[in-house]
């Protein structure tokens, strides 16, 4: 077998556009780094060492090790997240309801999901900035026990200021573990294997719209037992639960491809591997673990602000839909109290399904993921634009179902689409944060477009609302689209010539995504026949 080639790289200060070779670390002295080039032919040989039966085994590891616990982190944030929405028709009507107790109207609760974004907003990007200084396990730990901690508390509110508090904390406390997972798993996984993680967080981040319904269903019955109501068991129990789980995360999550915690599963030649198969812009184990000169590069980088408006926009329609569903399947009256629970059920099983899909067709590759994204907001438009025109009680709850699946399955779309375009450590990570933190205005916006003045009429001045932000969102993921479309074009052929050369039994070692100097495939408007 010959000889390990060392892969690791390293960002020098130099802008990480100029590098047009794949760059090595032999070692980091005191002093600074030791910089050495491998040329693209080195790279080459080394992966050719690899079989096709190495390379499936050695993403079977990677698949092992991050993606149940992924979707378990995700879908523990939205369950936590949800249960704001959740307990506010739980016991409707009743003293023990929580706008009785606390003494809110509706209009007011609307304000506490507001407040828990403004947190997550604020401090998105400086906390995932933090994350490879401190180890991603000790990170995503840190994350799930603090807010754990605060979610647990909130079965001690007694007032609207305090909910307000308390949310605003816990948002803070959540904030960088979206971005976080994906500035680290661009040291994992290839721009065009990303729809895999994606798919894995969007099912289970979905499973909590079941589960969480059940849940909630299930704690109604507890209403009253130790002096406490349901909605302050609800609250309890989800905290408790999230803290013990992020204990398990300590333990059990990964850090990067060369970290001494890799070390225990992947052998020194596989971690070679993992990190050789990357893309040109992805970046390292070696590299540094925070750069201002990155920083500044995210800021001016016009791609931060394409898909922050991208992201952005879809939010600010999607967000209104899921946090108002458990009110207005109520509103509808189809089913009373507690069964209304399980009346959210079939629009999570809906989105958990479309977002199957999305992976599923995304790793064919027969078309570009900007298209596929464009095709899926056009259908979110019209679902959007039917709630504002139809009466019908079944027409609307089946609006309701299909809306919130368009709008989960544009995310296994949007995010490995993003990855493409991210460069460097600390620019991954701060770009991301800028972009996903921004984009949670529609977090901070959407509750607050469903006020009481408007449920006469179910909410269709909301909804109309709602689709001029889907159909804003639509312009500008159509504009990004264009900005990327070399690149994008550039992933789809790569991801067939993968899928070729697997058919041949080896590793594609001889061609790659051209990022920093992009190959044309388009002359003006028309696409090149000869790519």
């Amino acid at each position: 077998m010959p000889a390990p080639v060392d892969i690791s790289t390293s960002v020098s200060a130099l802008d990480l556009d100029s590098e047009k070779q794949y760059p090595a670390v032999t070692s980091a002295p005191k002093d600074g780094l030791v910089h050495q080039k491998q040329t693209e032919d080195e790279r080459a040989a080394f992966l050719a060492t690899f079989t096709l039966e190495e390379e499936k085994k050695i993403l079977r590891k990677i698949d092992y090790h991050f993606l149940l616990l992924l979707g378990l982190m995700h879908m523990t944030k939205s369950i936590d997240t949800a249960s704001a929405a959740s307990v506010k028709v739980l016991q409707v009507g009743q003293p023990s309801n929580i706008l009785k107790e606390l003494h809110m109207t509706a209009d007011q609760y609307n304000w506490v999901q507001t407040f828990y974004y403004f947190g997550y907003i604020f401090f998105e990007a400086p906390m995932v900035a933090t994350m490879k200084k401190m180890l991603p396990h000790r990170y995503y730990a840190r994350i799930l026990v603090s807010w754990g901690t605060i979610l647990a508390c909130h079965a001690a509110l007694k007032g609207k200021e305090g909910f307000y508090t308390a949310r605003f904390f816990m948002g803070l406390m959540e904030a960088g573990l979206l971005p976080g997972h994906f500035a680290q798993l661009v040291s994992w996984y290839r721009t065009e294997d990303m729809h895999k993680p994606v798919m894995w967080y969007t099912c289970l981040q979905n499973c909590s719209g079941i589960i969480g319904s059940l849940l909630v269903y299930g704690v109604s019955y507890l209403d009253g037992r130790c002096g406490m109501s349901a909605w302050r068991w609800v609250f309890l129990i989800e905290g408790v639960a999230t803290i013990a789980f992020g204990i398990v995360v300590y333990f059990l999550w990964p850090d990067y491809p060369k970290s001494k915690t890799s070390a225990r599963w992947l052998s020194e030649r596989e971690q070679d591997f993992i990190e050789a198969r990357l893309s040109e812009n992805a970046p390292r184990t070696a590299e540094p673990a925070f750069s201002w000169q990155e920083v500044r590069q995210s800021l001016t980088d016009p791609m931060t602000w394409l898909f922050t408006g991208c992201q952005g926009f879809v939010n600010l329609g999607g967000f209104g839909l899921t946090w108002y569903t458990p009110t207005i399947v109520t509103d509808l009256g189809f089913a009373k109290l507690p069964r209304n629970q399980l009346l959210i059920i079939p629009p999570s099983a809906a989105a958990v399904l479309a977002c199957i899909f999305a992976g599923w067709f995304m790793k064919k590759g027969y078309i570009t993921r900007p298209l596929f994204a464009m095709l899926d907001l056009s259908c979110m438009v019209v679902c959007f634009i039917l709630f504002f025109t139809i009466s019908s009680r079944g027409g609307i709850y089946a609006a309701c179902i299909i809306a919130t699946a368009f709008y989960w399955m544009y995310f296994p779309i949007f995010y490995p689409w993003r990855t493409a375009n991210l460069r460097g450590a600390t620019r991954t990570a701060v770009s991301i944060g800028i972009s996903n933190g921004l984009a949670q205005c529609g977090g901070a916006i959407g509750p607050q477009l469903f006020r009481s003045k408007w449920k006469h009429n179910r909410y269709r001045n909301s909804f109309a609302i709602c689709a001029s932000f889907v159909i804003t969102a639509w312009f500008v993921n159509a504009y990004t689209w264009w900005v990327t479309r070399n690149v994008e074009c550039d992933v789809q052929r790569i991801r067939h010539r993968r899928k070729e050369a697997a058919k041949e039994g080896r590793v594609l070692n001889d061609d790659d995504i051209k990022v920093f100097e992009e190959r044309q495939f388009y002359q003006g408007l028309h696409r090149k026949t000869d790519g």
